[in-house]
C-alpha cells in the first residue's frame, strides 16, 4: 500500500493547500483595499540548505498572492548592523512580515535577531512577546512549526478536551509552544526532555504523541499506545544500507504505524503545513497592522475627508 493510500498517514499537503487557498482569498481582498501583503526574507551568508527553504517559501507565497523579497547579507556582517537593517524593515509600512532564515553565523545570536523584529511583523512567531502571548491564549501568531503540528492533530478529529498528550522535546520554538497551544484547547499535557527519567513510560500513556528531538527513529512501536496519534516533527539525514542518504524522522515509522491509528510521514507531514502557517501568520500580521494604522490615523473615510 502506498503512502498516499494509507489512511494511517497524516499528510500535510492537503492541509497546506486548504490554508493557502484561504490565505489567497484574504490577500486578494487586502490588496484590492490598498494593503498588499509583503514578506521579506533575511539570509546571512551562503548556505545551500537555506536556498531550498527560500525557494519553497517564495513559490508558496506566489500561490497565496503574497509578494516575497529576499535580502542577502554577507556572513561577516555584525549583529548590530543586522539589527539596524531589521529596524529599517520594521519602520517600512510596505513590509508586512520579516523572516530570518536559519542558520545564521555563530557570531550572531539568533535570539537578538528574533527580539529585533517588531511583534506586529513577527510572522514566524519567534519574538518573546509572541511566545508570551500564547500563555494568555492569544494563539493566532504562534511559531509556525508548533502551529503546524497542532493543525495535523486536529485533522484526526480527536476531541482535544481532556486528551492525554505527551511531547518529547521542549525547545522554545516547538515543544514548549505546542504544550501551551494544546493546553489552551483543554488537553492534558506532559513534556519530556533530556532529564526525564523514563520517556517510554510517559509516551505509552499518550493519546497523542509529539516528537521533536532530532534523534532518528528514537520512538519505537513499544513506546506507543495502541490507537494513538503520532506527530513526528524530526528531520534527520540517515545513510541507508544502500549507502544513499535519506530523510527520516524521530519516529521509527515502519514499526510505529502498525500500532498507531495516525502517524505523520517524514518528509511530507508537518513540513508543508509550516510554510502555509507562515503565510497565514502574514495575513494575521497585516490585519493587526491595519488595525493599528486605523486606530492611529482614523478610518479610510476620515482620511479621505481630511
Amino acid at each position: 500500500m502506498s503512502l498516499s493510500d494509507d489512511n494511517r498517514y497524516l499528510r500535510g499537503g492537503p492541509v497546506a493547500q486548504r490554508i493557502i487557498a484561504s490565505v489567497r482569498e484574504d490577500a486578494a481582498t487586502a490588496t484590492a483595499e490598498g494593503f498588499p501583503p509583503k514578506l521579506i526574507s533575511i539570509t546571512v551568508g551562503d548556505t545551500a540548505a537555506v536556498d531550498v527553504y527560500v525557494r519553497n517559501q517564495r513559490a508558496k507565497a506566489a500561490l497565496a498572492g503574497i509578494d516575497f523579497e529576499e535580502r542577502r547579507f554577507a556572513a561577516a556582517i555584525t549583529a548590530g548592523e543586522l539589527e539596524a537593517a531589521i529596524h529599517g524593515l520594521n519602520a517600512d509600512p510596505r513590509v508586512t512580515g520579516i523572516i530570518i532564515q536559519r542558520p545564521v553565523p555563530a557570531h550572531i545570536p539568533i535570539k537578538i535577531l528574533q527580539a529585533a523584529v517588531h511583534p506586529l511583523k513577527d510572522v514566524e512567531g519567534m519574538h518573546p512577546a509572541s511566545i508570551g502571548n500564547i500563555v494568555y491564549n492569544q494563539l493566532d501568531l504562534a511559531p509556525c512549526t508548533a502551529a503546524a503540528s497542532v493543525e495535523l492533530l486536529k485533522e484526526t478529529g480527536l476531541d482535544l478536551k481532556g486528551l492525554e498528550v505527551v511531547i518529547v522535546g521542549h525547545s522554545e520554538i516547538v515543544g514548549k509552544p505546542i504544550a501551551f497551544l494544546l493546553m489552551s484547547e483543554g488537553a492534558t499535557v506532559t513534556v519530556c526532555h533530556h532529564m526525564t527519567r523514563s520517556v517510554a513510560a510517559h509516551a505509552r500513556r499518550a493519546d497523542a504523541l509529539f516528537v521533536a528531538v532530532g534523534r532518528p527513529r528514537l520512538i519505537k512501536a513499544d513506546m506507543v499506545k495502541p490507537g494513538a496519534a503520532v506527530i513526528d516533527i524530526g528531520i534527520n539525514a540517515e545513510i541507508g544500507p544502500d549507502g544513499e542518504s535519506r530523510i527520516v524522522g524521530d519516529v521509527d515509522a515502519e514499526s510505529v504505524k502498525e500500532v498507531a491509528s495516525w502517524i505523520t510521514p517524514v518528509p511530507g507531514g508537518v513540513g508543508p503545513i509550516t510554510v502555509a502557517i507562515l503565510l497565514r501568520n502574514t495575513m494575521v500580521a497585516l490585519s493587526r497592522q491595519r488595525a493599528r494604522y486605523q486606530a492611529t490615523y482614523g478610518t479610510a473615510d476620515k482620511l479621505a475627508a481630511e
